[in-house]
């Protein structure tokens, strides 16, 4: 991808990094800031995590890594970018939720319930830092081809494209495409929503 860019006549970095902890999303927001040549005008949180499986199996470890990746490292990545966008008058952030964040579906117990707080910080945010000039807000996507859905039983990939009128898998194209929109100026007038990308489920 960063070929790509540079290829069009861009430039562009990159850095693999497991946003495991705090320490790892402090590390991402000083590297960030140092090749955004001080500053930093989007951010995509789109890390996560998905524990599948009945509640009663959870353990307390998959409990607190489903929260500390999809709901702590979102929390302080924004708490220590968006202060900055906000001084500037200008930033935009998406969060990546998922469509089992509004609605309940067996085996997802986890994983809805903590893309569901990320929706919550979305709203809290978008009235936090939207006077400042600084949009934020969601995407919740259905099955997509990413390499979370990889780990996901392909029967279970089925039955949820299948609860939505499109009746298929989203492509990451797709998916990105919604992103792009949100983070631009072409949303300059949406604040706090989250736009479902779930090939319809939303309507039925």
């Amino acid at each position: 991808m960063v070929a790509e860019i540079e290829g069009s006549g861009g430039s562009a970095t990159f850095r693999l990094t497991t946003l495991s902890d705090l320490e790892s999303a402090r590390e991402l927001v000083e590297w960030a800031n140092e090749a955004g040549d001080g500053h930093v005008d989007i951010l995509i949180n789109n890390a996560g995590v998905a524990w599948l499986g009945p509640s009663s199996a959870a353990t307390e470890a998959e409990f607190d890594e489903s929260f500390a990746l999809n709901v702590k490292v979102p929390f302080f990545l924004v708490a220590s970018l968006a202060p900055a966008m906000a001084e500037r008058g200008w930033g935009s952030i998406v969060n990546v939720s998922t469509m089992v964040a509004s609605f309940g579906q067996a085996g997802m117990a986890l994983y809805g319930a903590s893309r569901a707080a990320l929706e919550l910080l979305t709203k809290a945010w978008a009235a936090e830092y939207g006077p400042s000039g600084v949009r934020v807000n969601a995407v919740a996507p259905g099955p997509t081809r990413t390499r979370m859905m990889e780990a996901v039983p392909e029967e279970m990939v089925n039955q949820l494209a299948a609860l939505a009128p499109a009746g298929r898998v989203a492509q990451p194209e797709e998916l990105a495409a919604a992103i792009v929109f949100l983070a631009s100026d072409d949303a300059s007038f949406v604040h706090g929503v989250t736009l479902a990308v779930d090939g319809g489920r939303v309507a039925t």
